[in-house]
């Protein structure tokens, strides 16, 4: 059992049937009362960011998280397919589990997979990831004034937009939080 006190960004624990991890935490303490302690949590089943407030003594149960090193191999329709690279185990993820994911994987790239006793949450991305332009705008001369930017469709099937230097084939990197440009690979 983990006391509300002691939780820290990127704690995992157990709360209301749901397995959240804390994104962000504030304490507030006055004279008169005991210590509130709010967190900015994360659903890993649902993918959920909710509000959860607890009081200074309260206790939640600590769920651990196993990250495990795996390869996307391929979609299958419904499923997408990764293989574990220490056992060669193939396992099928439902596709609307990672429909965010998806625009970030590539055949044969390697992921950290996120597993709570036996149940596959998702996968972890990097913060940064390297794609390529498939599709892009050609660029128009003209109102520069401000930072012009042109759409592109990554290899992924993501859309995104670019600034007008970006010429198509070229990489680019990605954030993956909110998969906006970040700068040229």
């Amino acid at each position: 059992m983990i006391i509300a006190n002691d939780l820290k960004p990127g704690t995992t624990f157990l709360y209301e049937d749901g397995i959240w991890t804390v994104l962000d935490l504030s304490l507030n303490k006055t004279a008169m009362r005991q210590m509130i302690v709010k967190t900015k949590a994360k659903n890993l089943r649902t993918g959920v960011i909710k509000e959860l407030s607890f009081t200074g003594g309260d206790k939640v149960e600590d769920a651990h998280v196993d990250k495990r090193e795996m390869q996307y191999l391929y979609d299958a329709g419904e499923e997408l397919v990764f293989m574990d690279t220490e056992s060669y185990d193939q396992i099928e993820v439902p596709k609307a589990r990672l429909e965010w994911e998806l625009n970030f994987l590539k055949e044969n790239s390697m992921v950290s997979m996120s597993i709570y006793e036996g149940e596959i949450l998702g996968v972890v991305l990097p913060d940064k990831i390297a794609l390529q332009i498939v599709e892009c705008e050609q660029a128009v001369k003209g109102d520069t004034a401000t930072s012009a930017s042109k759409n592109a469709v990554l290899e992924t099937g993501l859309q995104i937009k670019v600034p007008l230097f970006i010429e198509q084939d070229e990489m680019v990197i990605v954030t993956t939080a909110d998969g906006k440009y970040s700068s040229r690979a």
